[in-house]
Parts: C-alpha cells; structure tokens; sequence
C-alpha cells in the first residue's frame, strides 16, 4: 500500500514537472535577447531624432544669417538709392539753373546784336545821307563858285536847311550824351549785365536812368521790357503787368512788344486775372503769327483749356 501511495505521489509529481514545463514561458534568454534589441531600436531612434533636431537647429541658424545678410544688403541698397537720387535731383536743380542763366544770356546778346543791327542800320542811312547832303553842296558850289581849299576856315559847309552838320549826330545813330548823365551805353550795358546776374536793384536803376535821359530811343523799349522782367523775376506781378503795358501802350514798334503780351499774360496768370490774361494770349496768337511767342500762347491756352478764337 505504502509502495502504491509513493508510485502515484511520483506519477503525479511527474505529469506536475511534465505540465510545467509545457506551459512554461519562453526561456530567459530569448526574452532578454528581444528586450536588448527593442532597445536598441529605440536608442537607433532616438539618435535619429537628435540628429534631425541638430539639422533643423543648423539650418535656422543658416538661414536667421542669410536672412540677416539679405536686409543689411537691403539696407545697404536702400542708402545707395538714395544717395542716388539725390544727386540726380540736385544735377537736374543745376541743369534747370544753368539753363535759366544760359537763356537769360542769350536773351541779352540777342538784344546787343538787335541793337547793333539797328545801329548799322542808321549808320548805313548817316551815311547816304551825308553823301547826299555833299553831292547838293558839291552841286551848289559847282554852280556858283570854286570850293574852298581843304583845311580853310569856311570849307565846311552847313547842313540843308541851316541846321547842324551830319557830324553832330553820334555814330551810328547812337543817343547824345546828356550833360551830367552816364552815356547811354553805359546805363543800357551796365543794365543788362547786372540784370542777368540778378543784381536786380541795380539793373532796376540803371534801366530807369536809361528811361528817364535815353527815353525816346531806339533801346529805350528793352529797358523798360527789362523792368517788367526784373518785377516777374522777383514775384512783383502787378509791378510786371504795369512795366509790360508801357511796353505795349507806349512803344508800338517795338521788337519786344510780342514778348511784353506773353509775359503780361503770364503775370495776369499769376494774379489769378485768368480772364484778362487769355485775352492777352489770344492777342499773341492774332497779332504775331509764326512766331515763338504765338507757339508758346497757343500752348498756355491748351493748358488754360480755353479757345483760341
């Protein structure tokens, strides 16, 4: 019995070690190999993502520089325009002054040789009248007695009609000198060279002076053109609008009486007289055909939007 009890005690010990070891779990080992490796996935990944974030933080630095870099160039870019376009701007303030300066010039030498054409002009007349005049002496002389010697008191002969000899006029049909006054060169010459250099106090006196000793000249429209000038050039448009109509009323065939029109015109604009100064341009364009003031009215007129006619 004892023997029997001790045989099942060990079958039953064996079918328990036979059990066991059929439902036992993997070996130690196979799940330690498995853990070690899912480890090392994970370190791989993690390394991998370090790397990546490393990357990412290299690249913003690259481009926080190169963004650094582009606006300083801006920058830089932005300064150099400037620079630029203030040197174009004072270049065009230069041009636009040197060409004001230029024009008046030539404003000035057009009217020297306007007066010198007409001096020649008169000249030209002195001179066929004085041979005139000595032609009808000869003449008389020859009919009633010898001519004197050359050099004799008395072999200068009077003018027709017991007047002064052709010699009591200036050359060239020039202005006498006014006892006391400067020559009337002198005024005119002194005025124009200190009106295009813009000494506009003393252009004004010096034109004045001309106009008040050299009035019924040949020049004596340019000076007073040249005083409306001198009042538009500085603003004084009422004192222009009053020195061109002079122009106008008083010198009638004058050579600047088409541009005392224009600039009247112009300084009735600026008077805000626009009225009365798109009469003045329409008179221009009507009074002065193909010419540069008539151009220049019929422009101002577009401008003005207001007929021609």
């Amino acid at each position: 019995m004892r023997a029997q009890t001790i045989a099942v005690i060990g079958a039953a010990v064996l079918a328990g070690a036979v059990g066991g070891a059929l439902l036992s779990p993997a070996p130690v080992s196979a799940v330690a190999r498995e853990m070690i490796e899912l480890q090392t996935s994970v370190n791989q990944v993690l390394a991998n993502q370090q790397q990546i974030q490393t990357a990412m933080t290299q690249n913003a630095a690259v481009e926080k520089t190169l963004l650094d870099q582009l606006a300083t160039t801006v920058n830089s870019f932005n300064s150099n325009m400037a620079t630029l376009q203030k040197s174009v701007q004072e270049m065009q303030a230069n041009s636009a002054a040197s060409l004001n300066s230029m024009g008046t010039q030539v404003q000035g030498l057009s009217d020297n040789v306007a007066d010198l054409q007409a001096r020649v002009g008169k000249l030209d007349q002195k001179l066929a009248d004085a041979q005139n005049t000595l032609q009808s002496i000869d003449a008389k002389l020859a009919g009633n007695a010898p001519a004197a010697e050359p050099g004799t008191p008395g072999s200068e002969a009077p003018a027709p009609g017991g007047g002064a000899p052709p010699s009591a006029t200036a050359p060239g049909g020039a202005p006498a000198m006014v006892p006391g006054a400067p020559s009337a060169d002198v005024l005119y010459s002194n005025g124009l060279r200190d009106w295009t250099g813009k000494r506009y106090d003393l252009a004004t006196q010096e034109f004045n002076d001309y106009l008040k000793y050299y009035g019924t000249t040949d020049l004596a429209s340019n000076a007073q053109f040249y005083l409306g000038e001198i009042a538009y050039s500085q603003g004084k448009f009422q004192l222009a609008v009053d020195a061109y109509s002079k122009v106008i009323e008083n010198y009638p065939k004058s050579f600047k009486l088409a541009p005392a029109h224009l600039k009247k015109a112009l300084a009735l604009l600026e008077l805000g007289q626009k009225t009365n100064a798109e009469r003045e341009l329409r008179a221009v364009v009507r009074l002065f055909p193909g010419t540069d003031e008539e151009r220049k009215a019929r422009a101002k007129l577009k401008e003005l939007g207001a007929p021609v006619a």
